[in-house]
Parts: structure tokens; sequence; C-alpha cells
């Protein structure tokens, strides 16, 4: 299965009653191994959880901590949210790539820096 066809298998699990909108990613790590994640919202909204966000917990809490590949899927082909972007890049590998898809079949990849140039990292805590 490819990394579309997990995200867009993910976001069949979207629990998204308040924005109705349907958000799957899958990630795969330097390792190789994926990961998937939905959009899970919340009454309070400050408790929603992005699908990017999802995914990564996943991967970092079986222990990968690095980021080669993310694929996301909306109906519109929305990119990453600011907090999903800044997530990204505490475990992006340098040659992250993203890419958007839609339910058009349109995809979009573009390098993690294209969408985030001056991310705030872990060397800035040097």
């Amino acid at each position: 299965m490819s990394l579309r066809d997990k995200a867009l298998d993910a976001s069949t699990r979207a629990y998204s009653p308040y924005s109705t909108a349907k958000v799957g990613a899958a990630i795969e790590t330097t390792d190789g191994k994926v990961y998937q994640g939905c959009n899970i919202e919340n009454a309070s909204y400050g408790g929603t959880v992005c699908a990017e966000r999802v995914a990564i917990w996943k991967a970092v809490s079986d222990g990968h901590m690095k980021l080669k590949r993310i694929y996301v899927y909306t109906k519109d082909g929305w990119p990453p949210c600011g907090l999903c972007l800044q997530v990204i890049s505490e475990f992006a590998d340098p040659s992250l790539e993203i890419t958007l898809g839609n339910e058009a079949g349109v995809e979009t990849t573009k390098k993690f820096k294209e969408f985030l140039p001056n991310a705030f990292t872990p060397e800035h805590l040097d």
C-alpha cells in the first residue's frame, strides 16, 4: 500500500464532528517504518489533534525519531498547520519531503524547508 493509500485510509477514521474535515497522514521514518494518523477533534477545540501529529506521536512512542516522508490527504489538499510544521521540525530528516494529496488525485511535493524555512529547532537551544 502506497503512502497516499495509507493516508487516505487513515482519513476514513477521522473523528471530526465539528469541522467535518477528514484528514489523514502517513509518515515514513528514516528506517522505513510507516505510521498513520487521522485528525481527532474535541468539543473544547484546544484538545483537537491534527492527523500529522497523531502519526508522529505514534512513531516517536515506538522509538522512531527521524521522519523521511510525510503524505497528508485532505479533500482539498490542505497543507499542515503551523503547529504541525513546528512538531515536524523537531523530527525532520534534512531531506524530508511532504506531499499533499486531494480527492481529485492532485499531488504536490515539497521539501520541508519550503513549508517552514526558519523553523525553531533544538539547535536554537544550544
